[in-house]
C-alpha cells in the first residue's frame, strides 16, 4: 500500500506457476506475476528477471501487504468485487499497487 512497508519481507516466489499462466491468458499478457497470500506466482519470467525489475517487485509486494491487511479470503473477495464493478485497471487494489511502483 502506498506509504506502508511490509512488517517483514517474508514471501516466496514460484516460477512456472499454472495459476499465473491462467492469469496471463485472461489478461492477454505474455508474462505475469500475481500474488496469492505470501507467494508471488510467475509465468514466462524467471525469479532472477522478476527481482531485477524494481517497479514490478514493488507492485507485487503491495499486493502481499493487501493480503495481510484484508486477510486471504477477504482480499480475494474484495479484489474480485472491485474488478467486477470497476474493471481490472480501475480496481482500487491495482491502483494502489501501481502507485507503490513509484515509492
Amino acid at each position: 500500500m502506498p506509504g506502508k512497508k511490509l512488517v517483514d519481507n517474508y514471501f516466496t516466489i514460484k516460477e512456472n506457476s499454472w495459476l499465473a499462466k491462467i492469469a496471463a491468458w485472461k489478461l492477454s499478457s505474455q508474462s505475469v506475476a500475481m500474488v496469492l497470500g505470501n507467494t508471488i506466482h510467475l509465468h514466462n519470467t524467471t525469479k532472477e528477471d522478476f527481482l531485477k525489475n524494481e517497479k514490478w517487485v514493488k507492485h507485487e509486494l503491495c499486493h502481499i501487504q493487501q493480503f495481510r491487511q484484508h486477510g486471504y479470503i477477504g482480499f480475494i473477495a474484495k479484489y474480485l468485487w472491485e474488478s467486477m464493478r470497476k474493471g481490472y485497471h480501475n480496481n482500487r487494489f491495482e491502483v494502489a499497487a501501481r502507485a507503490a511502483e513509484a515509492e
